[in-house]
């Protein structure tokens, strides 16, 4: 099992679901309502905040898109 679906795990079923409509928004490329913004200091990675939740991805120079990190916030949250 790989990181990201770890992650996942850790959260409720409702958020969970959450999780998944935002992964797919951002797979198909409509951004649009998402609470997006590039991380200071970091080339081409972004943030998605939908309340205490956080999707941490990157897009490169083929504009494909990673995963970094999906977790709650906190204070080691944006620490990559």
């Amino acid at each position: 099992m790989d990181k990201i679906s770890r992650a996942i795990k850790k959260f409720t079923s409702k958020e969970q679901q959450n999780i998944k409509i935002i992964l797919l928004k951002i797979k198909s490329g409509l951004l649009n309502n998402l609470d997006i913004k590039k991380l200071k200091n970091h080339n081409n990675i972004f943030r998605v905040r939908s309340g205490k939740i956080r999707i941490i991805y990157q897009v490169d120079q083929d504009k494909n898109i990673l995963i970094l990190a999906i977790e709650r916030r906190s204070d080691v949250t944006y620490n990559l």
